[in-house]
């Protein structure tokens, strides 16, 4: 594999918690979002315009939709989103979701186009309350797992038969048997652990070798996985410490973009890294997989 290269400031945007990365191979954008922010963007690499829109409540998650505009997983639930004009159209309430406990966070899209987005809990609680969804093309909304403490990375083997997942207080990637066709998911099991040292597991991507990304929180890194053998491959530094989602985006799927946060810094840690909650970009010598669109 080619050594990669170093990292590069693409925005300097100051997000409170910057999340959600992911590219848009249709339009050759990366959507973004800050979720403490309340704010989705849109950046374009080609004119360096990086659009901005407030969606009024707090977002988890942005993913693009087949027929046309985003779809997001916002506070209170599954919403759509229309980034021309800026208007946001709730689904109904997602089932047992209580918006006063828990929030929605990271999510992605399977490779048959359902949209999977998890919740956390607003404050810390002895039985974690929160839940992973799946939000079917027909709009209908199914709860996958439940008793998650921060559901965070996502992410379908290039064969359609595995899940990987991170719930983040657990430290460690856990495998599911995916059933391209139903949705369904069984079998659960830890493929890879992530020692302390390193920070929390945040967001994940897959590459086209298989192998997994993961944005380390507090880890001042994106790493690189084999969850086949639980090896960790490469690490790739950043000049911030909270480092919190990954996807490869540009023509060819070889530039891997990195948000950041700068919630709950200090105002001594800020000044050590004043970059953070800015967007990044790296060639790690790899490309990715093209990113799923929602079919809903």
């Amino acid at each position: 594999m080619a050594t990669a290269g170093d990292p590069e400031l693409v925005l300097d945007a100051k997000a409170l918690l910057g999340e959600g990365a992911i590219w848009n191979a249709a339009l050759q954008q990366l959507h973004w979002i800050d979720i403490v922010g309340r704010r989705v963007f849109t950046y374009d690499p080609a004119t360096g315009e990086n659009r901005a829109a407030d969606v009024g409540q707090m977002v988890g998650t942005v993913v693009p939709r087949a027929g046309g505009g985003l779809m997001l997983a916002l506070h209170e639930g599954f919403a759509g989103f229309d980034p021309d004009t800026g208007r946001v159209t709730l689904l109904p309430r997602p089932p047992e979701h209580d918006p006063a406990i828990a929030r929605f966070n990271d999510g992605k899209c399977d490779p048959a186009g359902r949209f999977w987005a998890g919740t956390m809990a607003l404050v810390k609680r002895p039985n974690p309350p929160g839940k992973l969804y799946r939000l079917d093309a027909d709009g209908s909304v199914r709860v996958m797992l439940r008793d998650v403490g921060t559901s965070n990375g996502i992410a379908w083997t290039l064969d359609r038969r595995t899940m990987y997942y991170i719930d983040t207080p657990l430290r460690r990637v856990d495998a599911f048997d995916y059933d391209d066709a139903t949705g369904a998911i069984a079998n659960r099991r830890t493929v890879i652990t992530i020692p302390p040292d390193l920070g929390r597991p945040d967001g994940s991507t897959l590459d086209a070798e298989g192998m997994l990304w993961i944005a380390m929180y507090n880890g001042w890194s994106v790493t690189r996985w084999n969850p086949r053998t639980g090896e960790r491959l490469q690490t790739i530094r950043l000049p911030v410490a909270r480092v919190t989602s990954c996807a490869f985006g540009g023509p060819d799927l070889d530039t891997l973009y990195l948000t950041s946060a700068r919630t709950g810094l200090t105002d001594e840690q800020l000044a050590a890294q004043p970059l953070a909650g800015g967007v990044f970009q790296v060639k790690p010598g790899v490309r990715g997989v093209r990113a799923s669109a929602y079919q809903g």
